[in-house]
């Protein structure tokens, strides 16, 4: 299966079996898009007539164009075979069994109150609560236990807001860094924050343990202090920007997220990624938002035409500030074209339910934190481990194959078949297909290869 489409002034071909990734002139796009379908002197046929008058298009050129294809094709970059979906599900197995990931809900509870939350302010359809250090340890004990012979395990100290249990945090810290040594482990934290309650010692601290920090602001002042706002109405855009400026300045601008959510009132987010980079900030993300059907935030169907046509203004950007010496980040167009994902991974998505978890203030694991609050997915909890067998075999069976609507996707071993919970959210089933969510995914990819393959075309 090939992907053709025109982006950045490329005309770009993906072979999607190989992940190979032609940049082509008008001519080759052309003869690969009728090369399945028509024979060798048809081609030439349809060339010749619609290039007439064209002195450096002739038969021969056409000919030698042609002859590069099938070579391409023998080589396998082109019109590759899908030879993974026989392995698909012994692959994900493998790995049933073993966690490498924890998302800790430290804290169920907020000190904002966000319109749109997916997590009901932090509560998660529940009570509000913040994790003991007895109930952390025994989560940092569990991923040790079950983490089999890998060396790096990753936690996420999650809300609500986590820094309302800030000592909780660092004794957790504290404790799995004590436990390093022994057990051959290595651990990489990452925090993420509303930024309220960050001062010196809070920066000090995220900086000295956190490989990375994802710090949550929507951009434009008028767009963030619209959802996030504290119980009595406030905005927080300019009780939080000098923070995050700070934290990030004494970071040395590295390894942190700007994470950013776009809802109907903004669908047009190019404006609050300018506004970031005008703060200063280079390392960003802007996430579509989750929200229930019918919610007055949620994305109509205009507005989703209407970031997809922002996604390829945000690469445009994102080129002209490379050309001119300010490049910038951003999270969904990250794609490693010659070194990307093995296929394990194409294959079976981020391992929720399997390779990861959420834990609950009360030590209960879901498949992940979008599921926390949805009983049926409990899975167990970190004293006696996973009991729902039958859930978590749902997960472990549920790779890009397991998706009918996927199998003939160009985009199939990108998204390695989504987001389980937007899915499910979406059908009410993790095999199902959140259809918004795979056209902007689609969109996003066709824009981070353009990205990639111009700044490898620039560099001829």
């Amino acid at each position: 299966m090939i992907h053709r489409y025109k982006l950045g002034g490329l005309n770009i071909v993906l072979d999607v079996c190989s992940g190979s990734v032609h940049v082509v002139d008008e001519v080759a796009y052309d003869i690969i898009g009728l090369y399945e379908e028509s024979t060798r002197e048809e081609i030439r046929d349809a060339m010749l007539e619609k290039y007439r008058g064209r002195a450096d298009v002739t038969a021969q050129d056409i000919d030698e164009c042609y002859t590069q294809i099938e070579q391409l094709k023998a080589a396998g970059k082109l019109f590759a075979p899908d030879t993974f979906e026989p392995i698909a599900g012994t692959l994900k197995q493998k790995s049933a069994n073993v966690v490498k990931a924890l998302c800790l809900h430290v804290a169920h509870t907020c000190n904002l109150n966000c319109a749109y939350c997916f997590a009901s302010q932090g509560k998660y359809h529940g009570d509000r609560a913040i994790m003991s250090f007895e109930v952390g340890r025994q989560a940092l004990d569990f991923l040790i236990a079950h983490s089999g012979s890998r060396h790096n395990l990753e936690v996420d100290f999650f809300g609500g807001e986590p820094l309302m249990n800030y000592d909780v945090v660092k004794q957790l810290v504290a404790y799995a860094r004590s436990r390093e040594k022994e057990c051959n482990k290595n651990f990489r934290f990452t925090l993420t924050t509303n930024g309220v309650l960050i001062d010196d010692d809070v920066i000090d601290f995220v900086n000295r343990e956190m490989s990375n920090v994802v710090l949550s602001l929507d951009g434009r002042k008028e767009i963030h202090d619209r959802y996030r706002v504290d119980y009595a109405g406030n905005g927080s855009w300019e009780k939080i920007v000098p923070k995050f400026q700070k934290l990030v300045a004494a970071r040395g601008g590295k390894n942190y997220y700007m994470r950013g959510t776009f809802t109907h009132a903004n669908p047009d987010f190019v404006k609050d990624i300018q506004q970031m980079l005008d703060l200063g900030f280079t390392e960003l993300s802007m996430e579509p938002v989750v929200c229930a059907p019918g919610d007055p935030a949620g994305l109509t169907a205009e507005d989703i035409e209407i970031v997809k046509d922002q996604y390829e203004q945000l690469a445009k950007l994102m080129l002209e500030r490379r050309r001119a010496g300010q490049p910038f980040t951003f999270y969904h167009y990250m794609i490693d074209l010659t070194g990307g994902p093995c296929i394990y991974k194409r294959i079976s998505g981020c391992g929720s339910g399997t390779e990861y978890m959420a834990v609950t203030p009360w030590g209960d694991l879901y498949p992940c934190h979008q599921f926390v609050g949805e009983e049926k997915f409990k899975l167990g909890d970190v004293w006696t481990g996973v009991t729902n067998t039958e859930i978590q075999q749902d997960f472990a069976s549920c790779n890009v194959y397991a998706h009918e609507e996927c199998r003939d996707c160009w985009a199939r071993l990108y998204c390695s078949g989504g987001c389980a919970a937007n899915a499910y959210h979406a059908t009410g089933s993790v095999r199902g297909v959140y259809k918004a969510g795979c056209e902007l995914f689609k969109k996003r990819m066709e824009c981070a290869i353009m990205l990639e393959a111009s700044k490898a075309f620039e560099a001829k």
